[in-house]
C-alpha cells in the first residue's frame, strides 16, 4: 500500500526547518511530499537545499487549504494520503496504527491520530484533540477540547472510535474517496473544511474514526492566528455553508434561525470585549451567507441531499452554546 504525507506549504520558512525533520525521521516507508501554495518567502529554497529527495509540487498561486490539496493532490499517486499541517511534529510509530485501521476495514475511510498541544505538550489541541463531532446546533467540538476550553491529555482518549469527523491539521484518508467525493469545497478557503468532507463521506454510509494509539503535536494558528478576524469571518461563514449543504431539512428549519440569534449574540459579545473587527466578521459571514443563498441551494443540490443527512447527533453540548454566550 503506497503512503504520501502530504504537507501543504505557504511561506514556511520558519515552520519547515521546525518541523519536517521528524517527519522525514518518523515517516519510513512512506514518501514525503510537499506542496507549495505559491509561496513568496525562501521555503521552498530551503527545501531543495536541505532535503532533495522530498518530493515538491509548486501551484501557482494560493489557492488556500481547499485548493491547495485539491490541485496538489492530483499530482501524487499514492493509496493514502495523510494530509498534514506544515506545523506538526509526528512521533516515532505515528503512521502504523492509523494505517492498520484502514486496512482492516475497507468502511473506514479516514482515520485521525490523537492530536496534542505543541506549546502545551500534556494538553490536547484546538484543532482535532480527541476526534470531532457536531453538536445539536452544529457548532464542532472535540473529545478534549469544547469551545476554548482545553483538557490535560490523562490517557482518557487513548482509545480508537467513530467519530463524527477528522483534523485536516493530521488526516489519514483514502485516495479514492478523497478522489470521489471531490475533495475539499474550494469555496470554503480553509477552515472547516474537512468536516463538509467527512460529512459528506458520511452520507455516503463509510465511517470517519479516531485513532489515540497515534499521536500528533499541532502547533497552531501557523497561517492565521486564532484571533484573526479573517479566521472568526471563514469560521462563523463556512460553518453556516457546512449546514446549508448538509443537514437534513427539517434541522435545517430549525437550526437556521437559532443561529441567526446566537451568532449575532457572539457578535455583540466580541463588540462588548472590545474585539469590534471580529464582530464585524461575524455580520460580514451571515452577510455573505444570506447574498450567497441562492449559490447554497445549488451546491446542496449538487451533493443530493434534499432527505437525511445522515449523521448521528451528540446531545452531549445540547445547551452549551447558550450557556457560553449568556453566561447563565
Amino acid at each position: 500500500m503506497r503512503i504520501a504525507v502530504a504537507i501543504l506549504n505557504y511561506n514556511g520558512a520558519e515552520l519547515l526547518p521546525r518541523f519536517l525533520p521528524s517527519v522525514i525521521e518518523h515517516s519510513q516507508g512512506a514518501e514525503v511530499w510537499v506542496i507549495d501554495n505559491a509561496s513568496t518567502d525562501q521555503s521552498m529554497q530551503w527545501l531543495t537545499e536541505n532535503y532533495p529527495d522530498v518530493r515538491q509540487v509548486i501551484l501557482d498561486h494560493n489557492g488556500g487549504f481547499c485548493e491547495g490539496y485539491n490541485k496538489g493532490l492530483t499530482h501524487i499517486n499514492a493509496d493514502i494520503f495523510v494530509l498534514l499541517n506544515s506545523d506538526v511534529e509526528v512521533t516515532p510509530g505515528w503512521l502504523e496504527k492509523p494505517v492498520e485501521i484502514l486496512n482492516k476495514d475497507s468502511s473506514v475511510a479516514a482515520v485521525q491520530p490523537k492530536i496534542l498541544s505543541y506549546r502545551e505538550r500534556s494538553s490536547f489541541e484546538y484543532a482535532g484533540a480527541g476526534g470531532g463531532f457536531l453538536d445539536l446546533l452544529c457548532y464542532p467540538y472535540c473529545r478534549g477540547r469544547i469551545f476554548d476550553k482545553i483538557e490535560t491529555d490523562h490517557g482518557q482518549y487513548n482509545d480508537s472510535c467513530e467519530v463524527m469527523w477528522g483534523s485536516g491539521a493530521c488526516l489519514f484518508i483514502r485516495a479514492e474517496v478523497f478522489k470521489k467525493h471531490g475533495g475539499f469545497e474550494p469555496e470554503f478557503f480553509a477552515h472547516m473544511e474537512e468536516i463538509d468532507l467527512c460529512w459528506r463521506i458520511r452520507r455516503a454510509g463509510d465511517k470517519i474514526m479516531y485513532c489515540g494509539s497515534s499521536a500528533v503535536f499541532h502547533l497552531g494558528g501557523g497561517t492565521l492566528p486564532v484571533s484573526s478576524p479573517r479566521k472568526t469571518y471563514l469560521n462563523f461563514r463556512n460553518n453556516l455553508s457546512l449546514m446549508m449543504r448538509n443537514l437534513a431539512p427539517g434541522r435545517l428549519l430549525v437550526t437556521l434561525p437559532v443561529r441567526f440569534a446566537l451568532d449575532h449574540i457572539a457578535a455583540i459579545k466580541f463588540f462588548a470585549e472590545g474585539n469590534g473587527a471580529s464582530a464585524a466578521s461575524v455580520i460580514r459571514a451571515w452577510f455573505s451567507f444570506i447574498s450567497n443563498f441562492k449559490k447554497e441551494i445549488l451546491k446542496r443540490k449538487q451533493v443530493g441531499n434534499w432527505g437525511y443527512g445522515g449523521d448521528r447527533w451528540s446531545g452531549d453540548v445540547k445547551f452549551l452554546v447558550w450557556k457560553r454566550y449568556t453566561g447563565l
